[in-house]
């Protein structure tokens, strides 16, 4: 209606700003389908960013290729290296069908992350989702689970930073300080409050790795002849499980998704952030993983740097210590960034670079880091934990808990159409597949445990 000079104005009560925002907020919100819509309506709720008009510090201004590159160096190391081994486990027609199934699923679970946030705008981590799943309890619950993973995640990167050191210097004895080397390094490029800034180093991220998989697939295509190539290959439970878990769990980067959509300038565009990621994850995986296997066979080495000579596998190491770094680097951003949330939210800290603000963040970090280093260096068997602590939490963060969050959004609506029936039934397969992968991994390492107590009494 036009405004007319001769109606009375009034002062709008605050009630009236803030229904105004929320009303404002819920057309920005990306539409659902009608069905969905119907299964609840949910009162807007402000995020801990806040309104960023004025603010010193914007954290939501990502655009939606930095946000995809940001979570391709999330999601793509030095671990793609070890799939020719993998297929080399199952034989190349059951690889081939588990990562191009795996990749697909992945896809569809990241993106109904992406629902999930744009239902509740206030969800900028695993911890707030478990808290709209399961109250208070949901909330602590996913708070410690995402805050241990990712610390063993930067703990397996200052590991991985000082192997590659060594195997560039031939200098085992200097591991230690490597190590500290690994985490000064790691330390300082995390200090940018924003993802926005983080973004640029993601991209050195992808370049590095990218190039350290082409190096490793020239130089085996040059090296090596061509192995059999068997469509499949006789395993046992063990090895089979292991090897398509490999390659299951080199999707498995959602645990950060809430963390990044959050910073999106426009989280509508999640969607091509997530096609972006998934591109060029799954054909990195396709290409590279059958290539070197198809000329390595199935004596190929886990990493594949292994089945080149030492001289070509060194340039690769050095080519890579930048994706190294960086991958970590972004897990302890979210780390770091999920404390000081919940520490600073609703207050003006949030936002500022006064000395509470930037010397707060800073020993956020510094804690963080320190810890992730001692866990690196004191746990004798940490790489056998690390790999337990992954297949447990990426198999929940990444399959079960979106395919909770789906059912959660339509309850009352799973039944409501065939095409609903469909969906339903195969959220509850994600849902299970995650389970089994956990409880799966479980048996798995009792039985390494109990075959190598076997073997230390014989």
């Amino acid at each position: 209606m036009p405004f007319h000079a001769d109606i009375p104005q009034f002062q709008p009560t605050n009630d009236d700003i803030e229904r105004t925002q929320a009303e404002k907020k819920h057309k920005e919100t990306p539409t659902m389908a009608v069905d969905e819509q119907k299964a609840e309506s949910v009162p807007y709720r402000q995020d801990v960013f806040g309104d960023e008009e004025h603010a010193e510090v914007k954290y939501k201004v990502l655009k939606w290729w930095q946000c995809g590159l940001l979570m391709v160096a999330e999601t793509i190391s030095l671990g793609i290296l070890s799939i020719p081994a993998a297929i080399a486990g199952l034989g190349l027609v059951p690889a081939i069908v588990i990562l191009l199934v795996m990749g697909l699923i992945a896809s569809y679970t990241g993106y109904v992350i992406g629902q999930f946030k744009w239902r509740y705008p206030h969800v900028v981590s695993m911890a707030d989702a478990g808290e709209v799943l399961m109250g208070r309890f949901g909330r602590e619950v996913l708070f410690g689970g995402q805050m241990l993973f990712l610390i063993f995640l930067m703990a397996s990167h200052i590991l991985t930073f000082t192997v590659a050191m060594n195997r560039l210097t031939n200098h085992g004895t200097c591991s230690l300080v490597f190590g500290v080397i690994g985490l000064l390094v790691s330390l300082v490029f995390s200090l940018p409050r924003t993802m926005k800034n983080m973004s640029w180093l993601s991209l050195a991220s992808f370049i590095s790795i990218f190039t350290a998989v082409m190096i490793a697939m020239v130089a085996i295509g040059v090296e090596h002849p061509g192995g059999p190539v068997k469509a499949t290959a006789e395993t046992n439970l063990v090895t089979g499980f292991t090897a398509a878990l490999n390659i299951i769990l080199s999707y498995a980067s959602h645990n950060a998704f809430f963390n990044v959509i959050a910073e999106l300038k426009e989280p509508r565009d999640f969607p091509k952030a997530l096609t972006l990621l998934q591109c060029i994850d799954i054909t990195l995986y396709l290409v590279s993983g059958v290539v070197i296997y198809y000329f390595a066979g199935d004596d190929v080495k886990s990493p594949a740097l292994g089945s080149i000579n030492p001289l070509v596998s060194k340039v690769a190491y050095g080519v890579a210590l930048p994706t190294i770094i960086i991958a970590g680097v972004i897990n302890g951003h979210i780390a770091c960034k999920s404390i000081y949330t919940r520490v600073f939210a609703g207050t003006s800290h949030m936002h500022k670079q006064d000395f509470r603000a930037v010397g707060s963040w800073i020993g956020i970090a510094v804690g963080l880091w320190v810890i992730a280093w001692v866990v690196a260096t004191a746990i004798p068997v940490f790489s056998n934990l690390l790999s337990l602590m992954t297949a447990l939490f990426a198999s929940w963060f990444s399959f079960s808990l979106p395919a909770a969050f789906w059912l959660f959004m339509n309850r009352g609506l799973w039944f409501s159409s065939p095409r609903k029936t469909g969906i339903t039934i195969f959220n509850c397969l994600v849902f299970g597949m995650g389970v089994v992968m956990s409880l799966g991994t479980i048996l798995l390492a009792c039985i390494c445990v109990s075959s190598g107590n076997g073997k230390s009494s014989s």
